[in-house]
């Protein structure tokens, strides 16, 4: 019997075993799933809100637990897991208030008697998770999607299979029906028979660009709506009016929080040259602040990269760089899943590091002669996800901020996905939109409804 294993990535002990679901468990899931439609969607907003806020105080009174599960399977410090299942508690609650609101039948003018677009479910959306936010990339799915009166059906990364488990026991424990939220412990295999399933009407997928491409390909195919969500390389911009040591200890923190393992963290460093030298020491003192180790120990805030594979790619990403003139500031080394936080100086276009996604603790930091160049190198990647832009001139910042390429940009603040706003990039990095009034909007039939005399 084929088994996914979940393994401990600090020291590389197993610790669960979960046996694959067969093809009869997975129709058995289908038809599950399809009845579970008819009668969440016939039911009141009241009435799913009811499920997601109970949902929302099982997170919350579980935290701890709920937080050491994510630790175990893929590593992050206890304190970033526990803060990642609060998040969760919020967006379920966000979109328990709000879906009524944002799905409300709205007026539109049109000529006749009565025009309006009603905003209806649509049947399952398939959601295609990775392992690196393994509640928060889940809960921002399904929170909209459940509160639409949709129902889920989650094929989770084969490494948190514990944490796809658990979060099906969250809302069966809230009172969600059978089958209303499913999880599906599948290799990729199935995957184009369950898209293909007439109950499943649309497929989310945040992930590689491969794995983006490939499930693309199959919405495609059957006629299935699909949301991308997918890699990136953003830039964090530092004007010469920045503030410099807030900047530097926003950059740090993007880049190495969860052992720098997130889609939106800030990956290419473009300083201008007034400030360069400002900004490399505060890069140096924030840096020298963090200490890596047992992800369970209190004082550490850096734990390992997820699998050992994933430090190995980062390693040959680094060295390729620093072969083509990359300077290695600090850090470098590493030993099995963990890879030290390091920063890399005079990195440029065409290097590894300036050109792919870095999906590690690794800081490259470029040197742009002034805002013109800043915008033409952030805007030559092939990602667009989110950047930031650091400057005490507000109105000139908004106006760069227009001119980057990308899903989101912050300005003077930590890039981070929140329930209130729109989120999803452009280019490589995906289509689509999560959170916000948008999310909920991704996944429901827009339907126009018109009345004449």
């Amino acid at each position: 019997m084929k088994v996914f294993q979940s393994i401990f990535p600090y020291n590389q002990k197993m610790i669960g075993e979960y046996p694959l679901m067969n093809q009869s468990e997975i129709d058995a899931s289908l038809t599950q799933a399809e009845k579970a439609y008819k009668h969440w969607s016939s039911i009141t907003y009241n009435e799913r809100a009811e499920v997601l806020n109970k949902a929302a105080a099982i997170l919350r009174r579980d935290k701890q637990r709920l937080g050491t599960i994510i630790t175990s399977e893929m590593g992050k410090v206890i304190a970033e897991a526990v803060g990642e299942v609060e998040k969760c508690a919020w967006v379920c609650e966000y979109y328990a208030e709000n879906a009524a609101s944002f799905l409300e039948d709205e007026q539109i003018e049109a000529g006749y008697h009565k025009s309006f677009i009603s905003y209806q479910p649509i049947g399952a959306v398939l959601a295609i998770m990775p392992w690196n936010f393994p509640f928060w990339q889940v809960f921002r799915f399904a929170a909209p999607t459940l509160m639409a009166g949709n129902v889920g059906l989650l094929k989770h990364a084969r490494n948190v299979t514990g944490c796809a488990l658990a979060i099906e026991k969250i809302f069966t424990e809230a009172g969600a029906p059978l089958g209303v939220f499913k999880t599906l412990i599948v290799d990729n295999l199935p995957i184009e028979r369950i898209i293909a399933a007439d109950i499943v009407q649309a497929v989310t997928l945040t992930g590689s660009e491969a794995a983006g491409m490939s499930v693309a390909s199959l919405a495609g195919k059957y006629i299935k709506k699909s949301l991308l969500e997918l890699g990136g390389s953003d830039a964090l911009i530092v004007l010469a009016d920045a503030d410099i040591e807030k900047a530097a200890k926003v950059a740090i923190q993007s880049r190495m929080q969860n052992a720098g393992q997130s889609c939106i963290a800030s990956k290419r460093f473009l300083v201008v040259k007034e400030a360069y030298n400002d900004f490399v020491h505060q890069l140096h003192i924030q840096t020298q602040q963090l200490k890596q180790g047992d992800p369970f120990v209190d004082d550490i805030t850096t734990g390992p990269m997820a699998r050992p594979d994933l430090a190995i790619e980062l390693t040959e990403q680094m060295k390729r760089s620093i072969a083509s003139g990359a300077v290695l500031d600090i850090g470098g080394s590493s030993f099995g899943c963990n890879f030290m936080p390091s920063i890399l100086l005079n990195v440029k276009p065409g290097m590894a590091t300036f050109e792919e996604e870095v999906f590690g603790p690794l800081a490259s930091v470029i040197s742009v002669t002034d805002e013109s160049e800043a915008i033409a190198l952030a805007n030559s990647s092939r990602f667009g996800l989110g950047g930031s832009i650091w400057s005490k001139d507000i109105e000139k910042a908004v106006v760069i901020a227009r001119k980057i390429t990308s899903g989101a940009v912050f300005i003077n603040s930590l890039v981070k996905s929140d329930p209130r706003i729109p989120f999803g990039g452009i280019r490589k990095s995906g289509y689509g939109r999560e959170l916000g009034r948008q999310g909920i909007l991704e996944f429901v039939n827009t339907k126009a409804i018109t009345v004449d005399l």
